[in-house]
């Protein structure tokens, strides 16, 4: 039998309150209470980065994190993103520079690039490297991806 604790906290700007089990974690309850989708369940070992999200503005493997632990903080998940301008950018510039093949990894890599570009607007390539370890992408290399964030920096930078 579940236990059900209850969690207040803000989701891609919006207030929440839920009950949720406390085995549950931060993916579940992103994808199959809330319906968003967007974060995507890859290895579920913290590995590959498909769910990455922000909490409290770091980004975390919410396949690692319990729901529980969402209880007061805030939550901004791939949707959340896009709906920023930075995150505008990131999904047209992805598109231009062929950073997208078969999408799997582009939520959690553009929820990463949105980290990283927070904490330096103006990153090195090096910088960009470094800044999405950890985020596995299997189909389209990160040459385009480095590329595409580098071309939103470099805009963000300047612009």
């Amino acid at each position: 039998m579940s236990v059900n604790c209850d969690i207040t906290f803000t989701l891609n700007g919006v207030a929440r309150r839920l009950s949720v089990p406390l085995e549950m974690s931060t993916l579940e309850l992103l994808r199959d209470q809330l319906g968003l989708t967007g974060t995507k369940y890859g290895c579920g070992e913290g590995e590959c980065g498909a769910c990455t999200v922000l909490v409290d503005g770091v980004s975390v493997n919410s396949c690692l994190m319990f729901a529980v632990d969402c209880d007061g903080r805030e939550l901004v998940t791939v949707e959340g993103v896009i709906a920023g301008a930075t995150g505008q950018r990131l999904r047209d510039s992805f598109v231009e520079k062929g950073a997208v093949q078969c999408g799997f990894c582009t939520p959690g890599l553009m929820v990463q690039a949105t980290h990283l570009l927070a904490r330096d607007p103006a990153p090195d390539e090096e910088t960009i490297r470094r800044g999405i370890e950890g985020n596995l992408c299997r189909c389209t290399g990160y040459r385009k991806i480095i590329d595409a964030i580098a071309t939103v920096a470099q805009g963000e930078h300047h612009g």
